[in-house]
């Protein structure tokens, strides 16, 4: 009993450590695993582990092959989690340079490790190729942390997360195909026997896994399932879907999490995001008891057998020749930079789902006898390790190093996507500048997709947004809602991640109604327009008009005549270089030749402007 709870205890206690110091949970996971399972023997009185995960001479936990059953479950259930995140729409959407290194990429990781491993460990082609299969995976859970605080240009950071979760499910579904056409093969030899069992493990995979994500599909948008059990339900039919299909075909059961995953995850689900949260926090837990178990269960032995030079060689390859020969191959005739695909190469890290199948497959390989495969989980083991390590360690300074470090974040995150945000932003955009904008009213976020602008859906109270590492480059924050208080929370909340360069929100109601004392707050967005008139003017007159000023007192000329005008409201003063000053305080703007007043609302009539710019006339003569 102390040891299951001490499992629990310290799995969480990694994952804490790994937010506050804000790096991949599996490193301290699979260290604190590895110092209380075989490195403990070094110290212990009586030279057992202290925590020993497979029942032997009356010390263990899991006895016979109880160890094996319940990795098999995790693992399937990590699996079916991230086959949820695999969307058609959204390899569609990212673009060439995403698709080619999901697939060009993967494809020169998975012949290039194979062949290094060959030749490097003189392992059997079989395990070579599993060692390979399993070490394509990037992940998520590992690029985040490490990526989250580097300011970095969109382009780069988009890259590597969309890299990172459309990989873990594709090259999870590498690794189980690869084993089990060496489960097949290693049964009955390469024979047409083994090609059809194969066969038949794809074919019963596939099946139950369609067949599975359809009745769960079907009971869950004809409410057969209430609402307070659909959690545990999804959960109980990915466990009968994973068993079921192994009864079936010995060994098919990941493959048909994988696909149940995928189909779910494409479909119209209106429970999918819930399901998905669900997911991730059973995932949270088991990941921290897995990992620690996982690592527990190495022995000594197994990090003697990769202490040698060929490992040291082997990651060397795969860290310095294969994922740069991936990336630059990946990204020919793109629009990133050598810079920017520099970087990339360097950040590499491999994750979860790699140490994960890798230990499961090197048990049940070594419980078969196929030679080598004693080398895949310390193998695997020591990738991850040293990849998050020497990433999470080098990436700041290799960012600096090599030039894609921004010094100042520009970006600009709008929290609230009505319509006046919605024209800002789009103004904001087409002068170059990268606007994201965040709601949890779909329809609102939906328009703002269709006009071309980045929309999260979210709600500011329980989403992170900082775990969005695409945001990375964001030093604004403009709290546009119609809402007092979530103005105010999101600006607080979000002041220190996204308002680094500068943080505004509209007028509360009270100070809306009292606006005339307002004498000075470089924290609102406009001293003259809450939402409510704000809101009036985009729906009477939905442009953005420019007008060029030469002198500070042209300009406060032009202010005072908008200010007169209820169809129209000072944004920005828009300076030769393009940037942008937010027109809230225009008496302490410097305004030189060459500059724009931006406001919104209907064009101004030209007697007005006229008469704005007499001064300027009368100054020339």
């Amino acid at each position: 009993m102390l040891e299951l709870a001490g499992i629990i205890i310290l799995g969480i206690l990694a994952q804490w450590v790994a937010w506050k110091f804000k790096i991949p949970a599996i490193l301290p996971l699979i260290l604190i695993g590895l110092f209380v399972g075989p490195i403990s023997t070094l110290f212990s009185e009586d030279g057992k582990q202290w925590i020993q995960p497979i029942y032997e001479e009356g010390n263990g936990l899991f006895p016979g092959d109880n160890l094996f059953y319940f990795v098999s479950l995790a693992i399937g259930i990590i699996l079916f989690e991230g086959g949820l995140t695999l969307k058609r729409g959204e390899i569609k959407k990212v673009g060439s340079v995403i698709g080619k290194l999901i697939s060009i990429g993967a494809a020169i990781t998975f012949f290039g490790a194979g062949v290094a491993a060959y030749y490097i460990y003189g392992l059997d082609w079989r395990i070579s190729f599993l060692f390979s299969a399993l070490i394509i995976v990037t992940g998520p859970t590992v690029i985040t942390p490490i990526l989250r605080n580097i300011p970095l240009k969109k382009d780069v950071s988009a890259v590597l997360k969309w890299e990172g979760i459309l990989i873990d499910p594709i090259g999870a579904l590498v690794a189980v195909l690869v084993f089990e056409f060496i489960s097949v093969e290693g049964d009955s030899g390469f024979t047409k026997q083994a090609l059809m069992e194969f066969g038949k493990i794809v074919v019963i995979g596939f099946s139950f896994g369609i067949a599975g994500g359809f009745a769960l599909y079907t009971a869950i948008k004809r409410k057969f399932i209430p609402h307070y059990l659909l959690n545990v339900v999804s959960l109980s039919v990915v466990l009968l879907i994973f068993v079921e299909s192994d009864i079936f075909a010995h060994e098919s059961g990941l493959l048909s999490v994988v696909v149940m995953g995928m189909f779910l995850g494409n479909s119209d689900l209106p429970n999918l995001k819930e399901l998905l949260y669900f997911k991730e926090s059973l995932s949270v837990l088991l990941i921290s008891i897995l990992f620690i178990l996982l690592a527990a269960n190495i022995s000594l032995d197994d990090l003697l057998l990769i202490y040698n030079v060929n490992t040291a060689i082997l990651l060397a390859v795969v860290i310095f020749v294969l994922r740069p020969l991936a990336v630059f191959l990946s990204t020919i005739s793109s629009s990133l930079k050598i810079n920017e695909k520099l970087f990339i190469s360097w950040v590499g890290p491999r994750g979860i789902v790699a140490a994960g199948i890798a230990s499961l497959f090197g048990t049940k390989l070594v419980a078969k006898g196929v030679a080598g495969a004693e080398y895949i989980t310390p193998l695997v083991f020591a990738v991850v390790l040293i990849t998050v390590l020497f990433n999470a360690t080098t990436a700041r300074f290799f960012a600096r190093v090599v030039g894609v470090f921004l010094k100042t974040s520009e970006g600009i995150l709008i929290v609230g996507a009505s319509k006046v945000s919605r024209l800002i932003a789009t103004y904001l955009q087409k002068n170059n500048r990268h606007v994201v904008l965040v709601d949890s009213n779909r329809q609102s976020i939906r328009t703002a997709k269709e006009l071309g602008l980045e929309a999260i859906d979210a709600n500011i109270y329980s989403n992170d947004l900082s775990d969005d590492i695409e945001l990375n480059d964001v030093g604004y924050l403009l709290a546009m809602t119609g809402n007092d208080g979530i103005n105010k929370h999101a600006i607080n909340r979000f002041r220190k991640g996204f308002g680094e360069t500068g943080t505004f929100r509209l007028m509360t109601t009270e100070e809306s109604k009292n606006r005339n004392n307002i004498l000075s707050n470089n924290e609102l967005f406009s001293t003259t327009h809450g939402y409510m008139r704000l809101a009036e003017v985009a729906n009477n007159f939905p442009s953005i008009q420019e007008i060029p000023v030469n002198s500070q007192k042209q300009f406060l000329k032009l202010i005072n005549i908008i200010k007169t005008d209820d169809s129209a409201v000072a944004l920005f003063l828009k300076r030769p270089n393009g940037f942008l000053d937010i027109a809230n305080e225009p008496q302490e703007m410097n305004v030189s030749q060459g500059s724009h007043l931006v406001y919104l609302g209907k064009p101004m009539d030209f007697e007005d402007i006229i008469d704005a710019t007499r001064d300027k006339k009368e100054e020339q003569i």
